[in-house]
């Protein structure tokens, strides 16, 4: 019994120091390689450390979207310079200063250290090491850096300082800030380590440390981009974005606001508005891309299909208010594929009064408005939905055609996923993997939140949007020979105090494809152009460029 125990004792005592062993020099190696650097140039520098997020091109190759870049800082002992004019002519040589700036520091006499410049070249900043001139000093420093300047600037995010704090304050950076941090401390003799303070090698923040791997698809990414950017300077638009995702596991491939900014020079903007991102935390009245929902809801319950008909007189009167059709003109006798293929207002409130208001809401509710997405962005808005709980007819009307009721972006994409996914409700998400620092990684797996609808309500409402793009919508010049594309486009008032603008817009176009099997929903937005009315005149042929983008690169196959 005693040999059997002192062999368990040398036992745990060898896991132990493995352990041990293997956080030092394959987990935290890093760390311990910064420290030594540090001990190296400077004593009284931390090394600034951070994980890594990255971007996944569609072949599985990992592209780095935030990282860190290493340089020195080169810096002035005033009290031991002899003779700072010389010793500024041999800087200026490698690295232009202002003269004005140098001797101001390098004469402030009693003050033992002044930084004369920070991220200096990793050759540069060693060749002033190497002048070894009495007084000044270089010391290795690393910074966050964004290879993709202002590639999906508002999902990545950037950090910034909240008093003497310096962390994530946007976008991932933000919403992973425990895992992306990374700790630090004293050097400690390697030996000594070992032995010392094992229960750190498993506490609770040395676990959390990761790095994290996105869904955005870099090169899908740019494209959107460069697409929301000619969309704005084409109708000079106060804002437009877009959203590419995978309607079927919520995986976001692009994700963009224009107008952008560059994550490595954020202190170029003057309105740091710009950073938050109106995607997901602002909130907007959608318009008709909202009566896909009524329709389907209405087929879903029973009280209509397809070819159900009603009267169309180009308006109604609810509660004294007049709901009218965009042009006001009666149509007569008409389907309710002629509600989603003209887009009739009056239509969808015809499909809202026979569900009955409490079985509309329910069905709005089923969709998600009435709640967070819980995407893994930071600041999510809350949809602006109570009056679907008015007790009065005329709000459930507007709603049934977009109006009166606000919703984030990425909810209204979220709501109708679920049209085109088969009738089940998913989780948007950015990340795909988190890669932790002790050698084990966690996959997101897709979430199905609940079923919504029949499939065969999906599939109807699906043949009804594609039949609009291949008869209808731009008299089917959007037609793409071999592919079913399901699209609706939508207009919606601006809303103001008291009322709505009279002549500002929001445009809204959302799309998905191959129709009955999409591995893509397209959603786009454009707020307040100029010189256009609807959004079939504004966003219909960049939906169409994106669409066939994305059947070339991804190498889509025909579906009909």
């Amino acid at each position: 019994m005693r040999t059997r125990f002192i062999s368990i004792c040398f036992f745990v005592f060898a896991l132990l120091l493995v352990g041990r062993l293997y956080f030092l020099q394959i987990v935290d190696n890093d760390l311990y390689v910064n420290k030594a650097n540090k001990q190296y140039s400077s004593t009284s520098k931390n090394i600034f450390s951070r994980g890594t997020i990255f971007f996944q091109n569609k072949d599985g190759v990992l592209v780095s979207a935030a990282t860190l870049k290493s340089g020195y800082i080169v810096a002035v002992n005033p009290g031991v310079l002899t003779d700072p004019d010389l010793v500024y002519s041999k800087i200026n040589e490698l690295l232009p200063i202002p003269r004005d700036v140098f001797m101001t520091k390098a004469t402030k006499k009693g003050d033992p250290y002044e930084e004369v410049a920070t991220r200096v070249d990793l050759d540069i900043g060693q060749k002033i090491a190497d002048l070894k001139i009495p007084g000044l000093q270089v010391f290795k420093e690393r910074w966050r850096f964004y290879p993709g300047g202002n590639t999906a600037s508002h999902v990545v995010g950037m950090m910034g300082f909240k008093g003497d704090e310096y962390a994530g304050r946007y976008g991932l950076e933000r919403q992973y800030e425990k895992e992306l941090l990374r700790s630090d401390g004293a050097f400690v003799n390697f030996f000594a380590q070992i032995f010392s303070d094992i229960k750190n090698a498993t506490k609770e923040d040395s676990k959390i440390e990761a790095d994290i791997v996105t869904t955005i698809e870099p090169t899908t990414q740019t494209y959107l981009q460069e697409a929301l950017a000619n969309i704005s300077e084409k109708w000079s638009s106060d804002l437009t974005g877009g959203i590419i995702m995978n309607p079927s596991n919520g995986e976001i491939y692009a994700l963009e606001v224009f107008p952008t900014f560059d994550l490595n020079n954020p202190q170029e903007q003057k309105n740091i508005s710009i950073f938050s991102n109106p995607l997901v935390e602002s909130v907007y009245e959608m318009g008709s891309i909202i009566k896909p929902l009524t329709i389907a809801s209405g087929i879903d319950a029973g009280v209509i299909t397809a070819k159900s008909t009603y009267y169309d007189s180009g308006f109604v009167i609810i509660n004294n208010k007049k709901i009218s059709n965009f042009d006001g003109k009666e149509r007569g006798v008409v389907s309710m594929q002629d509600v989603l293929s003209q887009s009739l207002n009056v239509g969808a409130a015809h499909v809202e009064k026979l569900l009955g208001n409490k079985l509309f809401t329910e069905y709005m509710y089923s969709f998600g408005l009435n709640e967070k997405t819980e995407i893994d962005l930071p600041n999510e808005g809350r949809n602006l939905v109570d009056n679907l709980k008015s007790p009065r007819d005329i709000e459930h009307a507007t709603a049934s055609f977009g109006q009166g009721i606000a919703l984030t972006p990425i909810s209204t994409v979220r709501a109708l996923a679920v049209i085109a996914n088969g009738g089940v409700l998913v989780k948007p998400h950015i990340v795909k993997q988190i890669n932790y620092k002790i050698g084990i990684s966690d996959s997101i797996e897709p979430e199905i939140t609940r079923r919504v609808l029949k499939r065969e309500t999906t599939e109807e409402v699906t043949r009804m949007l594609v039949h609009s793009v291949d008869k209808v919508l731009l008299e089917g010049t959007l037609r793409i020979p071999n592919y079913s594309i399901a699209v609706k486009t939508g207009t919606a008032q601006i809303a103001k105090a008291g009322g709505y603008a009279e002549d500002e817009f929001i445009h809204t176009f959302i799309g998905y494809f191959p129709a009955y099997n999409p591995k893509f929903i397209v959603f786009l937005y454009t707020i307040n152009p100029k010189g256009a009315r609807y959004g079939s005149e504004t966003l219909s042929k960049p939906f169409n460029d994106i669409v066939k983008f994305l059947i070339n690169y991804y190498e889509v196959p025909p579906d009909r």
